[in-house]
């Protein structure tokens, strides 16, 4: 398979690299249960739980934990434990989500995951890209953990290999998006993954970020879709929906539409990730056997 080519040669390396002590004080914070939380395997930190549901549906014994600026959940597949950090948006959520992450469950791989925006034609809604070089509006660049040549996905429609732009914002405009791509050579865009890698840079932590792509580069969001992501609580989405509605009653079609799209890309990203976990990182009895021959 495409999958153990490619990761073969990470199964064997050393175990879970030290956490720095700020990031453990932060996820220990007052909010913190009874119990310190279990380890996990891979760690995945997601914006919002509409992105997270289709890979949590796949997930068995699934405990939730609420923190003060994020939630967790933990499960097990396949033989391998899993965290889902909802960060919420933008990148100082998602570091806060990622220093959680990493101080409470001590993960050897975290994955920024999620959805995106398409910056260049040759991506389309439902795509996936494999991220293999990440970097922010001002031009600094993160390195990933583990290159995946475009080769190896050959035969594969719908993946791709490359590039991802985060800033902090949501970008709207067809022609705003296509500047971006062509000013940062990046396939697509989120709000969430340098944040989170940059806190896994300093932490020594490997990682990777998996999106998929929800708006291709020509389509143009509504502007409330921004306001509406930010809310923190039921509540205040419900009340940032209904000032969108009040204020133009097309954004309900509009909204409906985007909820359709997401639960549908979340499915298909849950898909992905569950099939790259599993090479990634042996089950604990395939590692037991091995270490048995």
């Amino acid at each position: 398979m495409v999958w153990q080519s490619m990761l073969r040669h990470w199964l064997g390396q050393q175990a879970r690299a030290k956490v720095f002590e700020a990031a453990r004080q932060r996820a220990e914070g007052g909010s913190r249960p009874a119990e310190r939380p279990a380890p996990c395997d891979v760690g995945l930190v997601f914006a919002l739980g509409m992105e997270l549901g289709g890979l949590e549906d796949l997930l068995q014994g699934v405990v939730t934990m609420r923190g003060q600026d994020f939630i967790a959940r933990q499960g097990s597949l396949q033989g391998r434990s899993l965290v889902l950090i909802e960060s919420g948006v933008g990148f100082e959520a998602a570091a806060r989500g990622t220093q959680a992450l990493i101080g409470g469950h001590r993960p050897p791989w975290v994955i920024s995951a999620g959805f995106a925006g398409g910056l260049d034609p040759q991506v389309a809604r439902g795509d996936i890209l494999m991220v293999d070089s990440l970097c922010e509006a001002g031009g600094r660049q993160l390195s990933i953990d583990l290159k995946v040549s475009p080769e190896s996905l050959a035969g594969r429609p719908g993946v791709h290999v490359g590039r991802l732009l985060s800033i902090d914002a949501v970008v709207h405009r067809p022609e705003e998006k296509r500047a971006l791509g062509a000013a940062h050579s990046a396939l697509a865009v989120d709000m969430e993954s340098w944040a989170v890698g940059e806190v896994c840079r300093q932490a020594k932590v490997r990682f990777l970020a998996v999106r998929i792509i929800t708006d291709a580069v020509d389509d143009r969001l509504p502007r409330d879709v921004e306001k509406l992501a930010r809310q923190k609580t039921r509540a205040a989405r419900l009340g940032a929906a209904a000032g969108a509605v009040f204020r133009r009653p097309s954004s309900l079609k509009d909204m409906l539409k985007l909820k359709e799209q997401a639960l549908v890309a979340s499915d298909r990203l849950a898909q992905f990730l569950a099939g790259m976990i599993v090479q990634l990182v042996p089950a604990a009895e395939e590692a037991g056997g091995e270490q048995a021959t």
